[in-house]
Formats: C-alpha cells, sequence, structure tokens
C-alpha cells in the first residue's frame, strides 16, 4: 500500500469536525428535514410542528446556525431559517466519497 503524507490542516480539521456534529444528530437531522419541506420557516413554527421544547429547538438551531449548516434571517421580531444547500451538498458528496474509499478497502 501507498503511503500518503498526512498533513491535516488543523482549522478545516475543526470546522469539518463540527460540521459533521451538527448534522450527525437525530434531532438536528429532523429539524433540517422540517426546514427542507418548510422552507424559511421561524423557530415557533419548528417546536409547535415537531412538538419539541422552544429551548431545546433553539439549541439545536444555534449549532446548525454556528455549523453553517442553516442560515439565520430577523424580520421583524421573527428568526427565519433556511438550509445552506451548497454546504449541505458539499457534505453529502464528501461523506459518500469517504464511504466509497473505506468500501473499496474492505
Amino acid at each position: 500500500m501507498e503511503r500518503v503524507k498526512v498533513g491535516i490542516d488543523p482549522e478545516k480539521l475543526h470546522i469539518s469536525s463540527e460540521l459533521l456534529r451538527a448534522i450527525a444528530h437525530p434531532l438536528r437531522l429532523k429539524i433540517m428535514e422540517f426546514i427542507d419541506r418548510n422552507p424559511n420557516v421561524n423557530v415557533n413554527k419548528i417546536y409547535n410542528s415537531l412538538r419539541l421544547e422552544q429551548s431545546i429547538t433553539s439549541q439545536h438551531l444555534r449549532i446548525l446556525r454556528d455549523s453553517g449548516v442553516v442560515d439565520a434571517s430577523r424580520k421583524g421580531k421573527y428568526v427565519y431559517y433556511e438550509l445552506n444547500y451548497p454546504l449541505i451538498e458539499q457534505s453529502v458528496i464528501a461523506i459518500g466519497n469517504y464511504n466509497d474509499t473505506v468500501r473499496k478497502k474492505r
């Protein structure tokens, strides 16, 4: 097997790990699916529709925002959320490529 120099940029690794941590949580996946079905939705609609506590929903949305998975925009007193589809698409491709590489080695 060919040896490859391991040169991982710590900043990129941190960003990637935070992104994967954000999207790997079952409840956050559920919130993402809800936003996908209901674009530009506010937190009240999310927690009422999914029957979650407002504080829990806000915590998970903060993690998704911090990782860049969702974008938030304020209109009046409400904050509306939408998915960052380009980032999600890049993540899905990277995960798929990783899984393909691992399968080939088995």
